[in-house]
């Protein structure tokens, strides 16, 4: 299949509701359960589609309603035909569990069992998913793959293959497994292929899943979301843990934070509960049930403040969060957007203020090339020179610097020197495919004795209160 044989999907009425895609009855309560009655343009677009038995290749923003594009037609199909199977595989385990959440809360009938094969879990539990013969397994393509390896999962009855956010696994370097897995797989089967960009490696992989799919494209996979205002704080690196900690004083609610490396996330969140910040850390590390623990109580509003790897950036999908601080800048331009897109969900307003200092030139262009790539921009306007900290600190209205609008999107950098997170450390990315999970010392909560009253006084009615991270 050469790109000219790709199919564009016709431009079609926007469906007003999901009764006009057939949908078998008991579904269609479940959706209503779910509170599901206006389709997204993705889910208008993938459904009918999919309902088809069409091969899907669709791009559309994080936040865009993908899961139900694709799971809810999935699920259609494994109630017609009791003896078909499915398989999802995503990027990431928190990507993978939270999709199995939102499916599972779609299947209206008893025999479609579930699994979930993702790093990080005792293979013990995963085999007694196994043994109870799921007919639908959600997992990351490491996890997938071992289990092939193993002989504990079969995967000849698969009619239906979902490949979500298929960029970031490449970029994770799991190219190999993909390829792997796909020998076990059916010739004969439906698949859809989901990615947030499409260079040259998506399209190859296209070539050889898919059959001539339908192409399915929803808004710009380069341009923020409208309801994102972004901001722009231009320091010195010396004074970029100050400007971090006078943005959490002059904001409300929910924050995450980025940064670059996986033990810079746990030194600046210990650093910032020391300043009775209630804050918390989540990267490549941590052992399965500590990430779960930590992402649960962020979205229980146990701790305000979460201090992330790109690790977060796709698939976290917690309403509540109101900002989002690049604290330190992302490693390839399109992980910004994803980065941002953790705020203004279901659409609600957010922020994303990006901590940019003179180090950060290159990369900063980078950015503002991939969001506006017939834009010619002034060396003034990408990046601080040396010596000089413009906007270091959040004016009391809670802005934090220059603001850009949506099509003028930038922030990229390496960690800082002063307030460092992780200097010259190796980056989560790129390290291809998940890091092996070792055992860990105990984490306990830091001292208490440093001052500061931080930005938690805002985040509750009780007013700032001490935080222990989890151990």
């Amino acid at each position: 299949m050469s790109n000219t044989e790709m199919k564009q999907a016709e431009t079609t009425e926007m469906k007003s509701d999901f009764s006009s895609f057939g949908l078998p009855e008991k579904l269609m309560q479940a959706l209503v359960r779910m509170n599901f009655t206006t389709p997204t343009p993705i889910q208008s677009q993938a459904i009918p589609l999919a309902m088809q038995g069409k091969d899907i290749l669709g791009s559309a923003q994080t936040g865009t309603g993908k899961t139900g594009a694709f799971g809810i037609p999935l699920i259609a199909k494994l109630m017609e035909d009791p003896q078909a199977c499915a398989l999802v595989m995503t990027p990431t385990r928190e990507l993978a569990a939270q999709v199995l959440a939102a499916l599972e809360q779609m299947i209206p009938v008893p025999n479609i069992k579930t699994a979930l094969l993702i790093g990080g879990e005792p293979m013990p539990k995963q085999f007694n998913q196994l043994k109870n013969m799921p007919r639908l397994i959600v997992g990351t393509p490491g996890r997938i793959n071992d289990h092939l390896t193993r002989g504990t999962v079969k995967l000849n009855r698969t009619a239906f293959l979902v490949l979500d956010e298929t960029d970031r696994m490449l970029d994770m370097g799991f190219s190999v497994q993909l390829e792997k897995i796909a020998q076990y797989l059916p010739k004969q089967r439906q698949t859809m292929m989901f990615s947030a960009t499409m260079p040259s490696s998506i399209m190859k992989i296209a070539n050889s899943y898919l059959h001539n799919p339908q192409r399915i494209t929803v808004g710009s996979t380069t341009t923020p979301q409208a309801n994102i205002k972004q901001e722009l704080v231009q320091v010195n690196e010396s004074d970029k843990y100050s400007a971090l900690l006078s943005q959490l004083e002059n904001r409300t609610g929910s924050i995450i934070i980025f940064v670059k490396t996986k033990h810079g996330t746990e030194r600046l969140a210990d650093k910032l509960c020391r300043e009775e910040h209630r804050a918390d850390a989540i990267h490549g590390d941590l052992q399965q049930r500590k990430r779960d623990r930590v992402i649960q109580s962020f979205r229980d509003k146990k701790f305000r403040v979460l201090v992330a790897t790109d690790v977060a950036a796709r698939g976290l999908d917690i309403p509540h969060i109101e900002h989002v601080i690049n604290y330190d800048l992302p490693q390839v331009p399109e992980d910004y957007i994803h980065r941002i897109g953790r705020t203004a969900r279901a659409g609600a307003e957010g922020s994303a203020v990006n901590l940019l200092t003179p180090s950060d030139r290159i990369k900063w262009k980078a950015i503002q090339r991939l969001m506006n790539p017939n834009e010619k921009f002034e060396e003034e306007a990408s990046a601080p020179r040396r010596g000089a900290s413009r906007g270091g600190s959040a004016p009391r209205s809670g802005g934090g610097g220059r603001s850009f609008s949506s099509d003028r999107n930038s922030s990229r950098g390496d960690g800082p020197r002063g307030g460092s997170t992780g200097g010259g450390e190796r980056s989560e990315r790129g390290s291809g495919g998940f890091v092996p999970f070792h055992e860990r010392k105990k984490f306990g909560g830091p001292s208490r004795d440093g001052g500061g009253t931080g930005g938690n006084k805002r985040f509750g009615s009780s007013g700032p209160k001490k935080y222990t991270r989890a151990a």
